[in-house]
């Protein structure tokens, strides 16, 4: 199946979906029969998955993290056979009333050409994405400045949020909408017939509210979450710590509540991507994270519902500071070390690829009985 028709089957689906809205009842129990449809993973077939990897004529563990992530994928999609393909990336776009504190180089302005961009196909991701084969989903879940366009999804619930460092981003319902926004969004593309999932993000000042909420997951503070994002002077960098500084104080985020988290100090493309992997989990199917924004989401999905994290991938380490320390809380290493800083899903994307060449060996490669070679041990 072609991305093409992953995403006309998404079209037609999302046309005839009734999304949540942060005026409709019952979105906490919503939000609970999600969580209750997240099982473990199938931890049989990642064992035969594992084995098929031993059995390869190849040093033991010789593709390293490629072979990991293969094993993974067997467990969520529950059978040692995986596959790649098809897949689809949901781009969550959204704006972030942080950017009145001077915390960016760019105004809003520039989320919503980016949105045109996308649904245009002519951003960075979406060029990467074709060499890649997967099908792109731009999804509006809160731009600023409402955008009407061919191949743009609106599922806003709000138009941008408030500026975290006077008061909360969002209503607690508005955040679970989104969220359940998110899980709709999987749950069409499963439907669809994608069997690899990912998402991306796109709004201008996300890297203060990631770092924001990082902060309050891992009780850490602004000095290890916060980075330069698109380019920070230094000066620009004091002024973004303080900014984290004053939201957390304001707002004082309860870490064991996740979603009063997202609400207080985060931001709608946070809350669509918690969703969407909360929704990639409840229909079995693994999904790759990308830069720092998609691992704060996924962090938060994890601390919602635990087993969520093993149908996680990881794609590559962000220069952002806090990356490697959400990959931590999440018990993934990044294959890839790029220095990557982009976001949109370019380092989701950029590690498709390299899954299908992972794959290949997997599925084809000779055997060591085939070989006549005498099989690796594992040595203490």
């Amino acid at each position: 199946m072609a991305a093409e028709d992953i995403e006309a089957r998404f079209h037609a689906a999302f046309d005839a979906a009734a999304l949540p809205g942060p005026g409709d009842g019952a979105l906490e129990e919503r939000l609970g029969a999600l969580l209750e449809v997240v099982r473990p993973v199938d931890r049989e077939a990642s064992h035969v998955a594992r084995e098929r990897w031993d059995s390869v004529a190849k040093p033991l563990g010789g593709l390293g993290l490629l072979e990991e992530a293969v094993t993974r994928m067997a467990g969520a999609q529950g059978t040692p056979d995986v596959v790649s393909e098809p897949r689809a990336l949901a781009i969550f776009i959204a704006d972030n009333g942080v950017v009145a504190e001077g915390v960016s180089q760019s105004g809003q302005d520039v989320t919503w050409t980016a949105a045109r961009n996308m649904a245009a196909g002519a951003a960075s991701v979406c060029r990467m994405a074709r060499v890649a084969g997967c099908a792109v989903v731009p999804v509006d879940v809160g731009l600023a400045r409402e955008l009407t366009c061919e191949g743009l999804y609106d599922a806003a619930c709000v138009r941008g949020t408030a500026d975290i460092a006077c008061g909360p981003a969002m209503s607690r319902s508005c955040a679970v909408a989104t969220i359940l926004a998110g899980a709709t969004v999987a749950r069409l593309l499963a439907e669809g017939g994608a069997r690899l999932l990912a998402a991306g993000e796109m709004g201008i000042g996300n890297t203060t509210t990631s770092a924001a909420v990082a902060c309050a997951l891992l009780g850490i503070a602004p000095e290890d979450a916060v980075g330069r994002g698109a380019g920070l002077s230094d000066e620009g960098l004091r002024r973004k710590r303080a900014v984290v500084t004053r939201a957390l104080a304001v707002n004082a985020p309860d870490p064991a509540d996740p979603v009063g988290v997202l609400a207080s100090v985060g931001g709608l493309d946070l809350c669509a991507m918690c969703g969407f992997y909360l929704g990639a989990a409840a229909s079995r199917c693994p999904a790759v994270l990308d830069g720092v924004i998609s691992c704060t989401a996924a962090a938060v999905a994890s601390a919602l519902r635990p087993d969520t994290r093993d149908y996680l991938l990881a794609s590559h380490c962000s220069s952002e500071p806090a990356a490697r320390l959400l990959l931590g809380r999440l018990g993934l290493s990044a294959p890839l070390e790029a220095g990557m800083h982009l976001g949109e899903g370019t380092g989701a994307v950029a590690l498709m690829p390299l899954l299908d060449q992972a794959l290949a060996v997997y599925r084809e490669a000779a055997t060591f009985d085939e070989s006549g070679l005498d099989a690796y041990e594992e040595l203490s």
